[in-house]
């Protein structure tokens, strides 16, 4: 039953049966370079599109719940690791990519919560959430998606650990150090006022990562049907053992989310790349990527983002690393 949910339903395999039949009886020979590629982008573009709004819809209806005033209240109740823990799993139900999380990392600083706690925070909700944990069982199964998420939160938890201890709150910005914080009574949102919220973020963030998805899928194709599979495997499978650090600095550069690096991921792990390495890309380009850096240097001087570039950076050639050794007892 579950390789039944796995594989038609979260994998969509039917649908990339179907088009390939389509395809061939257009006249497309799809186990050639341009039928595959052709076969590949169109299949991947509507599973992730499907998912995508899906998932969207659902995570969104249950963040309408935890609003950013309800959010820092909740994480003001903590103390110590156990808030670390609660801000990285509800980073888990915030949006999808790193410049969307933050202005919410912001508002939490400005408001006086412990740097760690936000730092906590600001790791997992790109690296980690719903979406990704779904994502990723749709391509590399449960055992796969589960390690991810694990391995990500406890990145986050310890990341943040690390930067409390290291009592780097004067890193901060003085004009967020020092905003002035008004409690604004929250709302109590009607079921309808929920479904209403949900559409229009299905909607908005649609529109948003569409061109990403179309330029990963196309990226992932490019890869799948074009690229030699011992190149791949030269560069990014056992024969380089430096691969989970090439991979993560690869990633850096480029701005998409989990939607963006699906396709790719999945093409490389295809062609023969290393589960670590992949998930270490995966991993660079959500957290660490160079738009993110960025809008952080606005919010933080260069010692504190330099150390959070570290932290992150160390974790995921960590988890790469890890990927790659327990890989056999996963795929």
């Amino acid at each position: 039953m579950w390789t039944f949910i796995q594989d038609q339903i979260l994998g969509m395999k039917w649908l990339s049966a179907l088009i390939g039949n389509l395809l061939t009886a257009l006249g497309f020979d799809i186990t050639g370079k341009i039928g595959g590629s052709i076969q590949f982008f169109i299949y991947d573009v509507i599973k992730i599109v499907v998912l995508l709004c899906t998932l969207i819809f659902v995570i969104s209806y249950i963040q309408s719940y935890f609003p950013p005033e309800r959010t820092k209240k909740i994480l003001g109740r903590f103390h110590g690791i156990t808030a670390n823990i609660i801000a990285a799993l509800l980073g888990t139900v915030t949006p999808f990519c790193s410049c969307s999380s933050i202005p919410l990392f912001i508002g939490f600083t400005g408001a006086g919560l412990p740097l760690g706690v936000t730092f906590s925070f600001l790791i997992s909700s790109p690296m980690v959430d719903l979406g990704s944990l779904v994502l990723l069982m749709s391509v590399f199964g449960v055992k796969v998606a589960f390690c991810y998420v694990v391995l990500g939160l406890v990145i986050a938890v310890v990341g943040g650990m690390l930067i409390e201890k290291l009592h780097l709150e004067n890193q901060v910005e003085e004009f967020i150090r020092n905003a002035k914080h008004i409690d604004i009574p929250q709302e109590e949102l009607t079921v309808k006022d929920r479904f209403k919220y949900s559409a229009e973020q299905v909607a908005g963030t649609f529109k948003k990562v569409f061109p990403y998805i179309l330029i990963g899928v196309g990226i992932g194709a490019l890869i799948h049907n074009w690229i030699p599979q011992d190149l791949i495997i030269r560069f990014l499978g056992n024969g380089n053992p430096f691969g989970v650090i090439l991979a993560t600095i690869a990633g850096v550069p480029m701005y998409a989310d989990i939607f963006g690096c699906i396709p790719i991921a999945e093409a490389l792990l295809a062609k023969g790349a290393k589960l670590g390495v992949v998930l270490s890309f995966m991993m660079g380009v959500t957290t660490l990527s160079l738009p993110s850096m960025i809008m952080l240097k606005k919010a933080m001087k260069p010692k504190l983002l330099g150390i959070f570039i570290a932290i992150c950076t160390v974790g995921i050639i960590i988890v790469g690393y890890f990927f790659n050794v327990l890989q056999y007892l996963l795929v």
